[in-house]
């Protein structure tokens, strides 16, 4: 019973095939939350894959039907050695976006778990179904290293609606409080900064979404016999648009920023790139805010977006002054500033450069998840940090807080728990687009990871306990 037969018990899931064989069945089954019709494959996932295999590790499990009614169910799991040990708390969703058929290569299908050469290929093999899956599957190999105990308890969360924005994740954790009171969450979601560095991820931004609309009148009106006597809402929206951000993508109304980047998130980010590789796009460097690291820009900054855009008929344009323009816009923010200051924010500083024309909108444009953000210097990252370097023999990037967002609000926040997220993706995955697929050396580097995580926290005192 070694740590390091632990670690290579569970790269022999990839290489000797059972990793593959669980992740077939588990891609086949089509649980893309978008579709209204998925709602028995959301189901079956859990009661028919998931939960069937836990029971086998000792586990016992229960559905929870979405206290909101919006969304799929919640499998909650656990694992008591023994109530006085520490527990783990770790999550996932089994629910993927649409399949987008028609958009796959030649011989490649959503639903058909193929691998050629170095990528395996299938909905859901990174996002999320084939990270939890590894996670899970590492932690048993390290059980069974280690005589059939962990050293520790451990409880699962899997979701089915996270990529319909997580309806009802928030009454779960606030309903089954008692059956989700762990320690610490560790999970794996999202991908790597770059693909041969690990990383750690603390917690993750927050995304308000709102609209900006000018309307002045019902219908259009002839742009040689009105125009120059009507007001242009296009015109005038993009003007206020102007007020708030710049041409490079600075953000003029300071109140929807920071006031400094906190010294801990600066240092953590020194260490950290930010790199699409060849599958992802060319980062313009001159975009975004002024002095600050590509790193910083995205993870340690505020940003102002505007989604899309709309005036008159953009498919069919027709000589006529339009009637109204509106703009989806978005704010991805960090915890330095209250996310309920920035609406009212935005509609002070229109009204005082006169854009009172300009209405500010709050909407629920998917998911609202609130940000959040773990010290990097603190115990848990570098224990986690530590392990991650002796089973790789590199040092990971500590990221405080992801880019983009997960319910991690519902984890740090409603249960208290300091968060990290391992991720065994890359960037240039395509987990959201045709082609989707993991890369095989990152497939057993991860595998290695978590066993290595999971048998390293039965060795050693846990922070706070």
């Amino acid at each position: 019973m070694t740590r390091e037969a632990a670690v290579a018990a569970a790269r022999a899931l990839l290489e000797d095939g059972p990793y593959l064989e669980v992740m077939a069945r588990r891609v086949a089954i089509p649980t893309a939350s978008q579709d209204p019709a998925s709602a028995p494959h959301l189901l079956a996932y859990l009661a028919e894959e998931i939960l069937p295999d836990l029971e086998r590790q000792g586990f016992t499990g229960r559905i929870f039907e979405n206290p909101t009614g919006k969304g799929g169910p919640f499998l909650i799991a656990r694992r008591i050695e023994d109530p006085s040990l520490p527990t783990l708390l770790t999550y996932g969703h089994g629910d993927t976006v649409l399949g987008l058929d028609a958009g796959w290569e030649e011989v490649l299908a959503p639903w058909v778990l193929t691998r050629r050469g170095e990528r395996i290929y299938g909905r859901g093999i990174v996002d999320n179904k084939g990270q939890h899956t590894g996670n899970l599957m590492a932690m048993e190999a390290v059980r069974q290293q280690r005589g059939g105990r962990l050293g520790y308890n451990v409880t699962l969360l899997l979701e089915m609606s996270e990529e319909v924005g997580s309806p009802g994740i928030e009454e779960i954790c606030q309903q089954q409080r008692d059956l989700l009171k762990a320690d610490v969450l560790i999970a794996s979601d999202g991908p790597r900064l770059v693909p041969d560095v690990p990383t750690l991820t603390l917690g993750t931004r927050g995304a308000l979404g709102f609209d900006l609309r000018v309307k002045y009148r019902e219908g259009g009106h002839h742009s040689g016999n009105w125009g120059g006597l009507l007001a242009n809402p296009g015109i005038r929206l993009a003007h206020a648009i102007a007020s708030l951000v710049g041409p490079t993508g600075e953000v003029l109304l300071r109140d929807l920023v920071p006031e400094r980047i906190p010294d801990n998130v600066r240092r953590a980010l020194a260490d950290c790139r930010v790199d699409g590789g060849s599958d992802g796009p060319e980062i313009n460097a001159w975009w975004g805010e002024p002095g600050l690291s590509a790193a910083e820009k995205v993870f340690g900054w505020n940003t102002f977006e505007v989604l899309a855009y709309s005036t008159g008929n953009p498919s069919a344009p027709v000589n006529a002054v339009p009637p109204e323009a509106f703009a989806r816009c978005q704010i991805r923010y960090t915890v330095d500033r209250d996310v309920e200051t920035f609406l009212p924010a935005i509609r002070r500083h229109l009204d005082a450069q006169g854009f009172t024309d300009v209405a500010v909108q709050p909407v629920k444009a998917g998911a609202e998840w609130k940000a959040t953000r773990m010290d990097p210097d603190g115990p848990w990252p570098r224990l986690v940090a530590e392990s991650v370097r002796r089973t790789t023999g590199k040092a990971p990037m500590i990221v405080p807080n992801a880019g983009g967002s997960l319910p991690n609000d519902s984890f740090a926040v409603t249960l208290g728990l300091p968060t990290i997220y391992i991720p065994h993706s890359y960037s240039g995955c395509s987990q959201h687009a045709p082609n989707e697929h993991a890369l095989y050396p990152l497939v057993r580097e991860g595998l290695e990871i978590a066993a290595g995580v999971f048998w390293d926290l039965g060795e050693m005192p846990w922070p706070g306990r």
